[in-house]
C-alpha cells in the first residue's frame, strides 16, 4: 500500500508509491559515458580557452594556466553571479532587489577527459575535496557572501553541457530559502530535544540498518527515510560539524573512500546514470552550530518532477528507500 512519509528535518511530505514499485532495470534512462572527440576547454593544452585559474594543484610544479596540473579551479566563463560590485540592496514598492554579486567557479577534477567521479582514485577524490575546502575558506573572507553551494551535475539530463569531469561552486549573498528551511527544522528539533537531529538520524540508521548501504568509523551512507527520489543517497559524517570546511584530514581521507565506493555502487546498479550531487553546509558567516550537520546528497536522475510535485511540494518516489539501499548494499565494494 502507498505510504506518506514526513521528512523529520524540514517537515516535507513524500509519497512512497509502492504500487508503482520500481527496480533498477525498470527505469528508462540513458547511461552517461563520456566519449570525447570534440575540443574540450577543460582538457590539458586548452588552458587558454578558459578564464585564468584561481587555484591549481601541480604535483611537479610548473607555470600557471599551462599543462601539468592534476586539478584546476577557474571562474565560470558564463557566471550566474559576479564577484565585482556592491550589493546595493533596495526596494521597488513591495519588491526587493540587489545586484547579482557572488562567485561562480568550476572545479576541473581531473585532466582525464573520459574519467568519471567513480573512476577516479581515492587520492584524486581527496584532492577534489581539499579544493572544495580551500575555495570555501578563501571565499568566506568576503563578508558580502553568506552561503556557498558546491554541486555536481553529471550528464545532460542532470543539467551538464560539458562531459569532462567537473563540479561547480556558487557563492551567494543570501541564504537560500530551502537551506533556511533545513536549518530552521534542525533548530526546532534541537530546541525541543537538545540534540542534533542529524546525529540522531545517524544513530538510528546505524541501529536499524534497513536503509544503510555503507558505514565507516567516520561516515554513514544511507537512503533517507523520506527519500524524494529513487536511489537518493546521503553521506553523513558521524562526528558533528556544521561546516564542511571544518572537516579534518582523517575525515577528508575517509570521505574520499566513501564517496568513491558510493558512486561505484550507483554506477554498477543503475548503469552509470546522470545524477546531481550537492554538499549541504551551514552558512559561511555564521559560527559553529550545535543543531546543524553538514552532509552530501546524491540524486540519480531516474524520474522527472511533474505537475503534482510543482503544485503541492510533495514528491512521488516509486522505489522505497529500503529497497534502494538493499540493491546498493548487494552491489558490494566494486
Amino acid at each position: 500500500m502507498p505510504e506518506l512519509r514526513k521528512d523529520p528535518i524540514t517537515g516535507r511530505w513524500v509519497i512512497i508509491a509502492t504500487d508503482r514499485a520500481m527496480r533498477p532495470a525498470d527505469f528508462i534512462r540513458e547511461s552517461v559515458e563520456p566519449k570525447g572527440g570534440r575540443i574540450c576547454p577543460f582538457c590539458p593544452g586548452n588552458e587558454q580557452k578558459t578564464p585564468p585559474e584561481i587555484l591549481a594543484y601541480r604535483p611537479e610544479g610548473g607555470a600557471r594556466n599551462q599543462p601539468g596540473w592534476s586539478l584546476r579551479v577557474i571562474p565560470n566563463k558564463f557566471p550566474v553571479l559576479r564577484v565585482e560590485g556592491e550589493l546595493s540592496r533596495h526596494g521597488e514598492g513591495l519588491y526587493d532587489r540587489m545586484n547579482g554579486v557572488g562567485a561562480h567557479e568550476v572545479v576541473i577534477e581531473t585532466p582525464e577527459h573520459t574519467a568519471t567521479l567513480g573512476q577516479l582514485s581515492e587520492k584524486q577524490i581527496e584532492q577534489v575535496l581539499w579544493a572544495f575546502r580551500d575555495r570555501i575558506l578563501d571565499l568566506k573572507k568576503d563578508i558580502r557572501l553568506n552561503y556557498i553551494l558546491i554541486f555536481k551535475n553529471h550528464g545532460e539530463s542532470a543539467g551538464s553541457n560539458l562531459e569532462h569531469c567537473h563540479s561547480q561552486l556558487i557563492a551567494l549573498p543570501v541564504v537560500p530559502k530551502r537551506v533556511r528551511e533545513e536549518l530552521d527544522g534542525a533548530k526546532r528539533y534541537f530546541d525541543f530535544k537538545e540534540r542534533c537531529i542529524f546525529c540522531d538520524i545517524a544513530r538510528q540508521e546505524t541501529e536499524t540498518g534497513a536503509r544503510s548501504l555503507l558505514e565507516t568509523d567516520h561516515h554513514l551512507a544511507f537512503a533517507p527515510y523520506a527519500s524524494r527520489f529513487p536511489f537518493e543517497t546521503w553521506i553523513l559524517p558521524r562526528r558533528h560539524h556544521s561546516h564542511f570546511e571544518l572537516a579534518d584530514p582523517p575525515a577528508i581521507q575517509n570521505l574520499a573512500w566513501v564517496l568513491r565506493a558510493v558512486m561505484r555502487k550507483i554506477d554498477k546498479v543503475l548503469e552509470k546514470p546522470a545524477y546531481n550531487l550537492m554538499i549541504h553546509s551551514a552558512p559561511i558567516q555564521e559560527g559553529s552550530m550545535a543543531h546543524y550537520h553538514w552532509h552530501i546528497e546524491i540524486i540519480p536522475k531516474l524520474t522527472r518532477v511533474a505537475g503534482f510535485e510543482w503544485g503541492t511540494g510533495f514528491y512521488i518516489n516509486p522505489t522505497p528507500p529500503e529497497t534502494a539501499a538493499q540493491f546498493l548494499r548487494d552491489a558490494g565494494l566494486v
